[in-house]
């Protein structure tokens, strides 16, 4: 059965997350529907894979998923026919890929990237709502960053990690943690890019959550290290909301959408 990558873009909000359930709409259910009418596997029950099972509200630029399907597609057809059934669900196939057998959107991932918006400001948010966290305050990046420079590394994120993480070592390397802040009228947004092979649940909203209490002074920027060492999830900062987190994109030792622009 001929094996397909899928980059996907979602609005998490009306979604249960990632992970198909019984009762709940999820966008892994809503693309399988989508491929049970061009294909006889799935109509049996057939499943896709992802990079990253994002929870409910969570958002996805660049989600990866693969699907073994008995029609050897034109991997541009079925990207088109994919859209044209996942109708009205905000869910985008933005592109297929023909792939190696050996090609798993899970496990052949090298990396995974994502974003967190935060927007501080007065005034509620209007055309970003349910997109972003907002606060009403600004924050002081330059503390922010250095509070996330202790999080940079191989350390034990017990501390940033959901009590119901499945994940069998709390220990993870942190490549990448930047911070962008852009001028708004009347106030400033604030990106967080975290970039690691995996992450625990929960782990990059508790880390924003955590590095917010710096930005808006209640915290001291070293108290972040004090959090990580203490290895106690009490000792965690807290867990911002799902509405401003995106999975921005996934990487893999040899791109599988190698006719894009980004892995």
């Amino acid at each position: 059965m001929p094996r397909f990558a899928l980059k996907i873009d979602y609005d998490g909000a009306p979604f249960a997350g990632w992970q198909a359930q019984a009762d709940q709409p999820t966008v892994q259910g809503a693309i399988e529907t989508a491929l049970a009418r061009l294909d006889r596997g799935f109509a049996a029950g057939a499943r896709i894979a992802a990079a990253g099972r994002t929870d409910a509200g969570v958002h996805a630029t660049g989600q990866v998923a693969h699907a073994d399907l008995e029609k050897d597609w034109d991997p541009f057809r079925l990207s088109e026919a994919l859209n044209w059934h996942l109708k009205p669900a905000p869910v985008a196939v933005l592109q297929a890929a023909r792939v190696d057998d050996s090609f798993h959107a899970r496990f052949s991932a090298s990396e995974r990237r994502y974003t967190f918006r935060l927007i501080a400001r007065r005034g509620p948010v209007t055309h970003d709502r349910g997109l972003v966290w907002q606060v009403l305050n600004p924050l002081n990046v330059e503390a922010m960053r250095e509070g996330a420079a202790h999080l940079i590394g191989r350390h034990d994120f017990t501390t940033f990690r959901s009590s119901i993480c499945q994940a069998q070592s709390p220990v993870k390397t942190m490549d990448e943690i930047s911070i962008e802040e852009i001028a708004l009228p009347q106030g400033a947004e604030y990106l967080f890019h975290l970039r690691a092979r995996s992450f625990l649940h929960n782990q990059v909203r508790s880390i924003v959550g955590t590095l917010e209490r710096v930005g808006a002074g209640a915290w001291e920027p070293i108290r972040v290290a004090e959090a990580l060492a203490a290895c106690d999830r009490a000792a965690c900062g807290p867990v911002c909301p799902p509405h401003g987190l995106y999975l921005t994109g996934v990487g893999y030792p040899q791109n599988p959408f190698r006719s894009g622009t980004d892995s």
